[in-house]
């Protein structure tokens, strides 16, 4: 079987690198996460303009039509640059669910928008995917034309820069429905609150918020499939920034290797150094095979909830290994916050936990194959 990339797999992964490396450097990085919406605008603009925030969007609203995939080739050259821009907020988060299940009107409204660089998205999925059952804080009961979403949802990833938020929200019979929100509606607050990678992720607070039964993107009959949908290819995409992110900081990490030298020799030729950092090297190849077999399962309409799952506890277990590793291996260096790497270190530390740690991928798995056997048995 033939495991490389297509043709156009590789133009985008190329054309990502490219434009990234060539336009992000520290002193740019640095620069918007002190800025008032710790977010890169120009950059944002510049992936607009060469055309790679449409990646997933269908043709018809003037997207590539390309899969998850693809999105993963885009997200990993972000991580290897800690570019701070909402790829992952506005394009899976956001962008993705809307081209999966939402109706014309809906489409045509937001996805233009998003090829263009006008506007960002996001999702509320904190909550669901840390929860026992994944099901969502934010309580829907029926209104006149709609539903009015009363609760509070946490760490909802830059939603002061959205323009439409994605509110999971579960109705009173049980079922969940997925509202497409306006950050600046009447009941809605953001509460500003910074992560640990130095990004803006508000809680979201909603008091009676109307939601006309056109802005209801999954209605509370579907929405649970929509939902779960929505946290595997989160997850994945998760996964996709954790390799890139581990690859920069192995690759900074060898180069310092190489050039700092200790009782006149490099660290890189000292036996302690070269295991731990051979060791990072297979974590990070594990990351790799396992986030490019979910995602492929996800384009190709199969099952990938198990395949999701373990890639997102590869991507938590390895990936905190390996920034743990490369911070200590710059010794001395590794401690101070204003050096390159801990950065890295800090990105690699908020994937871990986000959308659910090891721990809780690992009983998640574990629940659904004890599921899948004794329905086995059973039957």
């Amino acid at each position: 079987m033939d495991f490389s990339f297509t043709d156009v797999q590789q133009a985008v992964s190329d054309a990502t690198t490219g434009l990234l490396s060539g336009l992000v450097d520290t002193d740019r990085v640095v620069a918007a996460e002190q800025s008032e919406e710790a977010v890169d605008r120009a950059l944002w603009r510049a992936l607009a303009e060469a055309d790679l925030l449409g990646l997933a969007v269908p043709e018809e609203q003037g997207g590539a039509g390309y899969g998850l995939t693809e999105l993963c080739l885009l997200l990993q050259a972000q991580g290897n640059v800690v570019a701070p821009v909402p790829l992952w907020a506005t394009l899976v988060l956001g962008a993705l669910p809307l081209a999966r299940f939402g109706h014309p009107e809906q489409r045509g409204r937001w996805l233009p928008r998003v090829v263009t660089g006008e506007v960002m998205l996001t999702a509320a999925l904190t909550s669901c995917a840390n929860s026992v059952h994944e099901v969502p804080r934010i309580e829907a009961t029926p209104h006149v034309g709609g539903w009015a979403l009363s609760g509070v949802e946490l760490a909802v990833p830059q939603a002061h820069l959205a323009g439409c938020i994605l509110v999971p929200a579960r109705s009173p019979d049980g079922g969940i429905l997925i509202a497409l929100v306006d950050p600046r509606s009447p009941g809605v607050e953001l509460e500003r609150a910074f992560t640990t990678n130095r990004e803006i992720h508000p809680h979201l607070h909603m008091h009676r918020v109307g939601v006309l039964f056109e802005d209801v993107l999954v209605g509370p009959e579907f929405g649970r499939a929509a939902l779960d949908d929505m946290l595997v290819a989160a997850k994945i995409a998760l996964c996709a920034l954790q390799v890139g992110v581990c690859e920069a900081a192995l690759g900074q990490t060898a180069a310092y290797l190489n050039q700092r030298t200790q009782f006149g020799r490099p660290l890189s030729t000292f036996q302690g150094t070269m295991l731990r950092a051979a060791d990072a090297a297979i974590d990070i190849e594990a990351m790799r095979v396992t986030l490019l077999r979910a995602a492929w399962l996800f384009d190709a309409g199969r099952e990938a909830a198990d395949a999701a799952g373990v890639a997102k506890w590869q991507a938590s277990e390895r990936g905190q290994r390996i920034v743990h590793a490369t911070q200590h291996l710059h010794g001395g260096l590794g401690a101070d916050v204003t050096y390159p790497i801990h950065r890295y270190f800090l990105w690699g530390k908020q994937i871990e936990l986000m959308l659910g740690g090891p721990s809780l991928q690992l009983s998640r798995l574990g629940a659904r194959i004890a599921a899948r056997a004794l329905a086995d048995t059973s039957s």
